[in-house]
């Protein structure tokens, strides 16, 4: 698509939003919001009507920054809004589900954050809600925002275009260090009752989609261990996003550690390809790195997030003389997303695989068609996160992922 006509912005039917959570996600989601009828031509136009979080002048002060028309302090009276068609929730694990199922019940489509619940069982209620929905024309979509990337969108299409024919391996880690400090406080995603679990979910449920996405098959079993290095913390004196905390080496109380600071686990395709997973925070100098690999009987793709407008590809079927793998980059106009953005050769980053995200999701509100992923696929991530779970703590047992 090209550069919408800003002529037609008073024509185009909005769609307002409103969005449940301000801190990191938030922000994240309100750069996508604010840019996606920019930047594509719409038949819808997101309106940004209303933010809610608890800390009044907090919220009040990130809506005036992002341009949110509102600020709400409950997320109960921002679904009841007439000027809010589609709620986006970008809170902790813990409030998914009440919020996502209230949204849907009160006639709003819905945007989720991933993971898309803390437990198997609040992921089945929100998916069900969503199933009952969709019978009334509102549609759901889980924010797996990584699938959002030119080059992880292309290297979906070569491999449902047979480019790397049957499936053999996969190998996915995705590495930060934020951690590794002792000091850092007890935020809430340290805490399972608010996060659901530690590095797992809130990484290993990205690289879990991203790879059932790329290889599309579900993963059928897994092999796990998870460990917690520091399993006390200095609580904070003021919480944050989850990212950053203030003053921890000010505070004498601490707290336990209720999750995961690594997740390590082999797994099965239903296929029969093999798969090798590893989500931690405490990998000193890796600060954001995803990186995926596919190997097939016919080639190979490689993924790094640290160069997200490149993709490596390897085409097996090649002379062995002149055969290996090739970067591509990923910023011509026809490749996914890119018609409408710049002249080749200029590349994006990770904001704007919101923006990508709210193009898709609005395009499938005005369609009348299922978005993806849908909360069936996040349903499908959480018990192949349960699985990991429940075989780490049978010292690796191999686990099938329930069906």
């Amino acid at each position: 698509m090209g550069q919408p006509d800003q002529g037609d912005e008073a024509t185009t039917p909005p769609l307002g939003v409103g969005m449940v959570g301000y801190a990191f996600m938030g922000a994240a989601h309100s750069q996508g919001w604010r840019t996606v009828g920019r930047v594509f031509d719409l038949p819808l136009r997101p309106v940004l009507a209303a933010v809610c979080g608890r800390d009044a002048g907090a919220v009040r002060a990130m809506a005036d920054r992002h341009g949110w028309g509102a600020a709400e302090t409950d997320w109960r009276a921002l679904i009841a809004r007439d000027d809010v068609d589609l709620v986006d929730i970008c809170t902790p694990g813990d409030s998914h589900a009440e919020i996502a199922v209230a949204a849907l019940a009160a006639g709003k489509h819905v945007l989720c954050e991933k993971p898309l619940a803390n437990t198997v069982a609040e992921a089945e209620a929100m998916t069900a809600a969503a199933a009952e929905a969709a019978g009334r024309g509102r549609m759901s979509m889980v924010g797996f925002n990584y699938r959002r990337l030119p080059a992880t969108a292309l290297a979906r299409s070569l491999v449902a275009e047979g480019r790397l024919g049957r499936l053999r391996h996969v190998r996915v880690t995705y590495l930060q260090d934020w951690l590794t400090d002792p000091r850092f406080p007890l935020t809430w995603r340290l805490r399972k009752e608010r996060a659901g679990s530690g590095a797992l979910g809130d990484l290993g449920a990205h690289i879990v989609d991203l790879a059932q996405y790329l290889a599309g098959e579900p993963l059928d079993g897994v092999s796990a261990l998870t460990e917690t290095f520091v399993r006390r913390r200095p609580l904070p004196e003021r919480e944050s996003g989850g990212l950053s905390a203030t003053g921890p080496a000010a505070n004498s109380r601490s707290g336990a550690v209720t999750v995961d600071d690594a997740a390590l686990f082999t797994a099965r395709f239903a296929s029969g390809a093999l798969a090798s997973f590893e989500a931690s925070r405490f990998a000193a100098g890796r600060k954001n790195s995803l990186r995926i690999e596919l190997n097939g009987e016919r080639g190979s793709l490689a993924f790094d997030l640290e160069r997200l407008n490149e993709l490596a590809f390897h085409d097996h079927t090649e002379p062995a003389a002149h055969a290996g793998f090739r970067r591509i980059q990923v910023t011509e106009p026809d490749h996914p997303y890119l018609d409408a953005w710049w002249p080749p050769g200029h590349g994006l980053g990770y904001e704007h695989t919101f923006v990508h995200q709210a193009r898709d999701l609005v395009l499938a509100v005005a369609g009348g068609r299922p978005p993806e992923p849908s909360f069936a696929d996040g349903l499908q991530v959480q018990r192949v996160l349960a699985a990991v779970e429940e075989s780490a703590a049978k010292n690796s047992t191999y686990t099938p992922v329930a069906v």
